[in-house]
């Protein structure tokens, strides 16, 4: 195929969207260690979260795209066979290890490879690790031991971070710097607590360990990011993977487009700034959507979600964490997961899980303005806040608050 312009319709990327992202046609029976894999391989990343209103939003994420998976695969992969890292790119987030040579390149040029958009993050950690080097050698020489919590350093004095990356002391500043230099990671968790280890110890042998230079980096990553988001603009890319870390993104993506591993987009009815993107390989994909391969399916997407961090434009729908906002102003609740419908957000919900009666609490359901869903939706709506309150270990769905009236008959 030439390098021209392809046009689609509005729906048609929406779909592909959709589909990249695990979010449409049938769930896995049930889902193996090799599903989730596969999974973070196309995303190319899932946030973490651990915070558990409802469960971490980086298990439901993983809900939503795999079914009823066995959160012990999870801790498998990660703790045991080694092939998910906790990683903070550097939002956390869990990576794998095969794509080990992408943050291995930012890692060696950290931390000149963040870019502007981090503010004066990069100086502060130049002046950081340059007056603290002898904590840098009693962390790794402690490490030496064996892995330990940040409590357990012998430096360890709680106080304000002083480079606002991290909490707790210069002891839990200095392993962010040294987990983004790629010196220390996390090795496993204990309670709400990372536990810390020397990277060489912990990286299994098979771990890939290519040296790609900056322009190699950005042609490995756009390529991730555009293939994990369906089609792109140069902003999506930039805020989707790795966010911040690109330094000559528009070259890249020229490059890319140029030598046909990419091709334009004319999208109909979508008037946007700067050129849209498709990855060659997806191209077939999205005329299989476009054509009438589609299965739509409900979704309910925490916080967090890759899906939430699409181009907001193209689905026309506005998302804000109100768990970080004071009450007053929150306008849906307090942990709000909105509702995909196939190509199309059409609700929210505001869950929470009371351990103590066993039940998952739905505070609140919205529907979206001009949603106008079928009959058959309100009940697939239903099903899926049932198979979430089980796969959570509820024992009860109890509908406290306002629900849509043509909603009601389904969701009670």
């Amino acid at each position: 195929m030439d390098s021209g312009t392809i046009s689609v319709t509005l729906t048609g990327i929406r779909r592909l969207a959709v589909s990249r992202q695990h979010l449409s046609g049938s769930l896995p029976n049930r889902a193996s260690a090799d599903d989730i894999v596969t999974t973070i391989r196309d995303l190319p990343y899932v946030q973490w979260d651990p915070v558990t209103v409802v469960a971490p939003s980086h298990i439901i994420s993983l809900w939503n795209r795999l079914g009823d998976f066995r959160v012990a695969d999870l801790d498998r992969l990660m703790w045991r066979d080694r092939r998910v890292l906790l990683h903070w790119t550097p939002i956390a987030s869990l990576v794998l290890t095969e794509d080990y040579p992408i943050y291995r390149s930012l890692m060696g040029r950290y931390p000149e490879s963040l870019t502007k958009s981090w503010g004066n993050h990069i100086p502060r950690a130049r002046q950081f690790l340059a007056r603290h080097a002898e904590l840098r050698k009693r962390v790794l020489r402690e490490l030496e031991g064996g892995p330990l919590k940040p409590t357990q350093f012998q430096e360890y004095r709680s106080k304000r971070s002083e480079d606002g990356w991290s909490s707790g002391s210069d002891v839990s500043t200095m392993l962010f710097h040294l987990h983004m230099r790629g010196e220390v990671m996390v090795v496993g968790r204990e309670g709400n607590q990372n536990i810390w280890g020397l990277s060489e110890r912990f990286l299994p042998e098979w771990t890939p360990r290519d040296d790609l230079s900056e322009e190699e980096f950005e042609r490995e990553a756009a390529q991730k990011a555009i293939h994990g988001l369906g089609t792109a603009t140069l902003r999506e890319v930039r805020y989707y993977f790795p966010p911040g870390r690109y330094q000559n993104l528009k070259s890249t993506l020229a490059l890319l487009q140029e030598e046909s591993v990419t091709h334009r987009l004319k999208v109909e009815g979508l008037e946007e700034k700067g050129e849209r993107y498709i990855h060659d390989r997806d191209v077939p994909h999205l005329e299989s959507v476009t054509a009438g391969a589609w299965e739509p399916r409900v979704s309910l997407l925490p916080p967090f979600d890759n899906m939430l961090k699409q181009h907001s434009r193209v689905f026309g729908f506005d998302y804000v964490r109100e768990q970080f906002l004071p009450k007053e102003r929150r306008r849906f609740g307090t942990y709000v997961l909105p509702v995909l419908w196939g190509e199309r957000f059409i609700g929210r919900i505001d869950p929470q899980f009371d351990r103590r009666s066993e039940r998952l609490v739905i505070n609140s359901v919205h529907e979206e303005p001009g949603a106008h869903v079928g009959k058959d939706v309100p009940p697939m709506i239903s099903e899926a806040i049932a198979r979430l309150s089980d796969f959570i270990g509820a024992k009860e769905v109890l509908y406290r608050g306002p629900v849509p009236a043509s909603w009601k008959s389904a969701l009670r």
